[in-house]
């Protein structure tokens, strides 16, 4: 059983969250105000927040950077706002997911799954890191899936490494091109899309309709494994 926050100012979405959540087998503190929220994480107390951006007290993004800053805690945004720039903006803060209002109840407890999973992530010893059936060992180089090794570039090698540690957190176009061609081409998506479309014909059974590197438009990409 986990420790769940919920954060959020309607006291009928509080309500409903807390029974989803318990229906799953957690335990759940709502909470209306981000200044009740930073206080409870200070506590230590909770393994993953759901938090609403319209906060009465302080924006839902400043409260993630807030968060970010005292704690590595998953963060999983649940908002009515659903632009493009909101979601990219609460992923660079450090949020590990997005769901936009409304919302359907499996999908928030799939994607609390998800993000506790990742909390769960162990290293499989030497550096490696492990996701689904992707294997990735930057020490040795070597990458395989399902026990197959996978003939990579590097870029291509480090495209699959970053996903992978993400474990099936969003990473968006920014965050990738600055961590693997730098911060002067965090912009030059095109890069980007080049190299997954490489790599999606190394991993994929159908390229054509990838099921493992997710793209979520407009964001960025996911390993869905």
């Amino acid at each position: 059983m986990s420790e769940v926050l919920v954060v959020d100012d309607e006291t009928a979405i509080r309500k409903l969250l807390t029974s989803i959540v318990a229906r799953d087998g957690h335990h759940c503190t709502a909470l209306p105000t981000a200044a009740k929220a930073l206080s409870a994480i200070r506590g230590g107390a909770h393994d993953i927040a759901i938090i609403d951006l319209g906060l009465p007290d302080r924006d839902g993004l400043e409260l993630i950077s807030a968060i970010r800053a005292i704690s590595a805690i998953p963060i999983v945004v649940l908002s009515a706002r659903d632009a493009t720039d909101d979601k990219i903006a609460a992923l660079d803060l450090g949020a590990d997911d997005y769901v936009t209002k409304p919302f359907d109840g499996e999908e928030v407890l799939a994607r609390l799954r998800s993000a506790l999973r990742r909390v769960g992530l162990k290293s499989a010893g030497g550096g490696q890191v492990a996701h689904g059936p992707i294997v990735v060992d930057p020490a040795r180089h070597v990458a395989t899936l399902n026990g197959a090794p996978l003939s990579l570039t590097p870029k291509e090698f480090a495209l699959l490494h970053a996903l992978a540690e993400a474990g099936g957190r969003v990473l968006t176009h920014a965050q990738i091109l600055r961590r693997i061609w730098g911060p002067a081409h965090e912009s030059d998506v095109e890069y980007l899309r080049v190299a997954i479309r490489a790599l999606r014909q190394k991993v994929e059974a159908e390229p054509s309709r990838p099921r493992l590197i997710r793209n979520e438009p407009g964001i960025g990409y996911r390993l869905d494994c």
